[in-house]
């Protein structure tokens, strides 16, 4: 990581360069990372919904199975069906690993939480993948950042915090009893943040040359990896109206952020996505808070401008060193 003196210069270049930057081949990616995370920002609230009526194995096996599906039904329909050949054998063994790597330890630390505090804590340390993105970006993009992105991450970091745990300050005398007694879901919850944000970098450094991305593949590996745990261990399902209809706008919405994600990340502004990726806890909290009930405190509001602050400072401190460098010129391959 290689960190600048001189704020106020490196800011105002900085600015410019946000302005500057922008050509038609990269707004498209980047729009499209933005939309991701509105995407993703309303799984929590559908997703839990779905879980307790489906069960988590089954609901996510469906989820990415249909995922799969759809997106290599639009694979064939547009003609777009990419070659195996065309990938970096690194791109398709490494982060296609990753991704599985993300989906399974993500759904495993839910799934062996002993109880509702310990899985909110899960989802805590899940949502540290905004912040390790930028970081690994930056170490391994080769992208030279100021000072700015210390306090910047250290802000959206405690934001992160504050907004996971809205209004329960008993939620902090679970999580560090829980800790102790069953430190698998944690850990599970931390391999998954860390699993997604290489995953997001890598795919920058070793697909970004390739049309499109293989996420579809690396969805029906998912799905039936998953299926086929759901089929060695037992759940309770209830079918419902209410849970076909979450089901179906959980295989297209949010498994269609991947691939808008997957784009953004290989050909758009990967920092500056990634910084308002900090937005999404905040975002899933709304929203969840409306589709299922959930008051909110002060700690949500106090979370909000944290989050906006890093964000704003994490994106601030990269430099952007050329408009070339929006579109992916600044990766190593």
């Amino acid at each position: 990581m290689r960190l600048k003196g001189g704020l106020a210069p490196a800011m105002q270049e900085d600015c410019e360069g946000i302005v500057k930057g922008y050509t038609a081949s990269t707004r498209w990616p980047t729009l499209l990372g933005l939309a991701a995370i509105l995407l993703w920002s309303s799984s929590v609230a559908f997703g839990r919904s779905l879980t307790e009526q489906l069960g988590a194995l089954t609901s996510a096996a469906l989820i990415y199975s249909l995922g799969g599906i759809l997106g290599w039904g639009y694979w064939l329909v547009s003609g777009s069906t990419p070659r195996l050949s065309t990938f970096d054998w690194r791109y398709l063994l490494g982060c296609g690993g990753l991704f599985l790597v993300y989906m399974l330890s993500f759904y495993l630390g839910l799934g062996t939480a002993r109880n509702r505090a310990q899985a909110l804590g899960v989802g805590l340390m899940n949502y540290l993948w905004p912040m390790l993105t930028l970081l690994f970006s930056i170490v391994l993009l080769k992208i030279r950042a100021n000072m700015l992105l210390v306090p910047g991450m250290l802000a959206g970091a405690l934001g992160v915090l504050l907004v996971t745990t809205p209004g329960d300050a008993a939620i902090w005398a679970s999580f560090r009893q829980n800790v102790f007694q069953n430190a698998a879901p944690y850990m599970l919850g931390i391999l998954a943040a860390v699993s997604w944000g290489l995953y997001s970098a890598l795919s920058r450094k070793w697909g970004g040359e390739a049309e499109g991305g293989a996420v579809p593949l690396f969805m029906l590996l998912t799905g039936a990896i998953l299926g086929l745990a759901r089929v060695l261990v037992a759940e309770e399902t209830h079918w419902t109206g209410r849970a076909l209809l979450e089901l179906a706008y959980m295989a297209v919405g949010p498994n269609l952020a991947y691939m808008f994600w997957e784009r953004a990340m290989q050909k758009g502004d990967i920092i500056l996505v990634a910084s308002c990726s900090y937005f999404t806890p905040l975002l899933s909290t709304l929203i969840s808070s409306l589709y299922l009930g959930v008051l909110l405190g002060w700690q949500l509001w106090l979370g909000c401008g944290l989050i906006i602050t890093g964000a704003l400072m994490s994106n601030l401190s990269v430099r952007r060193r050329s408009p070339a460098d929006q579109g992916g010129a600044g990766r190593t391959t």
